[in-house]
Formats: C-alpha cells, structure tokens, sequence
C-alpha cells in the first residue's frame, strides 16, 4: 500500500464514530470482540466489520493468544495522519498570522505627513 493509500485508509476508517470510539477503548488497552461489543447497541457481526476495516488499515492489529484473538491499537497510521495534518496546521497558522505581522508592522510605522 502507497502512503496516499494508507492515510486515505486511515481517514476512511477514522470517518466512523463507531470506529473511533472503538480505537478509544483499545487506547485503554486490548480488548476481545466480545469486550469492544459491549458498550455498542450492535451486534457482534457488525462490530467484526468495524473491526476488518480498522485492520486493513493498519490502526489495529490482531494477536493470538490461545483461543483469544485480542486486538490493540496499532499508532503508525495516526502518526502518519497526524504528520499530514501538523502540515496544514502550520500552513494556516502561518496564513492567519500574516495579517496580524502587517497590522503590527503599520502600528509600528511613524505616520508619514
């Protein structure tokens, strides 16, 4: 998977709120299927879907531990959604400071007769 696929992935799957709620509980630790079905008014299935998209993109990972298939929370792809968005961040803080600079640098100027 390219990068532009995988930030695509992650940004798909962080468009859910099921899907985020989801990684919000994994950010406590891992947690069975049945655990992350819990606080859902969804069935199980439909939890297991949630669950396949997290994990093809990357933001979840899958473990076997015995009969237990625990997921936890995988932080690459938010890292990487993060680095894009720290991007733009900046872009912007830059833009909206802008103005502000120019309206200090004109209050600074002596006023010409």
């Amino acid at each position: 998977m390219t990068p532009t696929q995988r930030l695509d992935a992650t940004f798909a799957a962080l468009a859910d709120p099921t899907r985020r709620a989801i990684l919000a509980r994994l950010a406590q630790g891992e947690a069975s299927v049945a655990q992350l079905t819990e606080p859902f008014a969804l069935s199980q299935p439909a939890i297991s879907k949630h669950l396949k998209v997290l994990e093809n993109a990357g933001l979840i990972i899958t473990t076997m531990s015995g009969r237990r298939r625990p997921r936890r929370i995988e932080a690459a792809p938010l890292a990487e959604a993060k680095a894009w968005l720290e991007n733009y961040r900046l872009l912007w803080e830059r833009r909206y400071s802008a103005p502000d600079d120019l309206l200090g640098h004109m209050q600074a100027a002596p006023p010409r007769s």
